[in-house]
């Protein structure tokens, strides 16, 4: 086993030594610089079967470090709001405390949508979705009660429905129903969903989306009498919100979202626009409003902190007993949703916030208000790689130099390849941190520090070698520096001739 290591040790070292580094540094560079490119795939490019073997083989450490990054560059310098959009109508715990425990029935729900529309908001989103028949109507009630009772229930049937009181203040004002789609099918879910209709501008992005089969909405008799119905899911990366779908597909037809169907019912606009070619989707957009996507529909959340946002909450108790100022609702878009405690699917964001699942859909509508967009155009990763192969080749070209400035410098300079590095990391990460800042834009100085990283690290081991490779005098640790300076500078070099010796013993004269 030792000789099996020894030999293997051995051939390392070879290769390492081999051209100066040059040779395992290249392969280095290049295969690293291919796994950091499939754990990102270009949109524009086909996406080959092999992407799939090697996902299972490399583990995603170029992806899970981007997302820290990005995560780091938003907690750096988190979105502060510039608008105020939205208001959020909370059927929280002082709500069910003093108006009873979820879920409600529909009439009551129906005085809640009632009180909000008087103030006259620009249009309500109802955060959820009611796929089964409200078991506290008049003639549910009625089938309910015993043969003796048969007046009282003729009574109660003659009575409207607590679907056909929702439906009717849902007609009253511009209102939005949720929906949830999902994977697979179970009792109260279908196949479809009436729903606006997406206007494509170029290729049809429906292979590029997110696609479900099957959505969990609400009524029928609901989904009529609502003013759009829109796609509730959010996309989850490691338990944490970074992007959100705009559009959505729903079996072979496209589908919006909250804050897309939210902006078309206030616009009045009798469709969506997508905006697609041969890379994905590239913008969504309702009148004259255009949002920038990824290639996949969704738009990168650039996040507000909570503690920014909490002004635009109201408790629904207090709107159902008219304490809330009018001012709160007028020309506002408002979302009404379940933030009590249990009731509520609570997400964390970028920022490590945890927060309502309707705050996340605000936030989205507040950044389109905003015109604040996070992007990472399909041209950003190949920039990022050009600039990965490039500078690792000049690396891979000069570093091995042993008469270049740079070695010369390093010679006289005691750590001055640590010096230099970490100066050149944070002039990198400094430099990614201003592109955020200032222009949106994601850049990964992730993957190029480890992949530049990596390739001097050939280099570094190379030296090493060479160094351990040198005989060394054995010197007592305990000799003074002055004379352990000159013990070594008496040990012969490797390459030099061996020394003139005079044979011992006592030199007889002649004459």
């Amino acid at each position: 086993m030792k000789r099996f290591c020894d030999s293997w040790v051995t051939l390392i070292r070879k290769l390492l030594r081999a051209g100066q580094g040059r040779p395992v540094a290249l392969v280095v560079l290049l295969g690293l610089s291919f796994v950091n490119l499939c754990s990102e795939w270009p949109g524009n490019l086909p996406r080959p079967p092999l992407l799939d073997t090697v996902e299972n083989i490399v583990p995603d450490s170029f992806g899970t470090a981007r997302q820290l990054l990005f995560d780091h560059y938003q907690r750096r310098y988190p979105r502060v709001p510039s608008s105020q959009p939205v208001t959020i109508v909370a059927i929280d715990d002082k709500t069910l405390a003093a108006v009873g425990q979820w879920p409600w029935p529909r009439n009551r729900l129906a005085n809640l949508v009632d009180a909000i529309a008087a103030q006259k908001p620009l249009a309500i989103g109802l955060d959820l979705y009611m796929p089964e028949a409200d078991q506290t109507s008049p003639d549910k009630v009625a089938d309910n009660l015993p043969a003796s009772a048969a007046a009282l229930a003729t009574g109660l049937r003659a009575l409207p429905s607590h679907e056909a009181i929702l439906a009717d203040a849902l007609r009253a004002t511009p209102s939005v129903l949720g929906a949830a789609a999902v994977e697979h099918a179970a009792f109260d879910t279908s196949t479809d969903l009436r729903s606006a209709p997406i206007l494509v501008h170029g290729l049809d992005p429906i292979d590029r989306v997110k696609r479900y089969r099957y959505v969990l909405a609400s009524l029928p008799e609901l989904q009529a009498a609502a003013h759009g119905q829109a796609m509730l899911n959010v996309a989850l990366e490691e338990g944490t919100v970074r992007r959100i779908p705009l559009i959505l597909g729903l079996g072979d037809k496209l589908v919006p979202c909250m804050p897309i169907e939210m902006l078309r019912v206030v616009t009045r606009a009798a469709a969506v626009d997508v905006f697609s070619d041969a890379t994905g989707v590239q913008a969504v957009g309702v009148a004259d409003v255009r949002v920038p996507t990824q290639p996949d529909g969704d738009i990168l959340l650039h996040v507000a902190s909570i503690r920014d946002t909490q002004q635009r909450y109201v408790s629904a108790r207090d709107v159902l007993q008219g304490k809330v100022d009018a001012d709160r609702f007028r020309n506002k878009m408002v979302l009404v949703g379940l933030t009590g405690t249990g009731l509520t699917d609570m997400r964390t964001t970028a920022l490590g916030e945890l927060v309502p699942g309707i705050e996340i859909q605000a936030q989205i509508i507040e950044t389109i208000f905003d015109g604040r967009f996070l992007q990472r155009p399909v041209w950003v990763k190949w920039a990022e790689t050009a600039f990965v192969l490039a500078f690792g080749l000049l690396i891979i070209w000069y570093l091995p130099h042993c008469d270049s400035r740079f070695a010369a410098f390093v010679r006289a300079v005691s750590r001055a390849t640590a010096i230099i590095g970490i100066v050149l990391n944070l002039m990198l990460f400094a430099s990614c941190l201003l592109v955020f800042r200032y222009f949106g834009l994601l850049i990964d100085a992730t993957a190029i520090f480890i992949i530049l990283s990596a390739v001097m690290g050939c280099f570094f081991t190379h030296a090493l070698l060479d160094l351990s490779a040198q005989p060394k005098r054995d010197v007592p640790f305990d000799t003074p520096a002055p004379a352990r300076a000159s013990a070594q500078a008496d040990e012969p070099h490797a390459n030099a001739p061996p020394a003139q010796t005079t044979p011992s013993g006592p030199v007889q004269r002649t004459e």
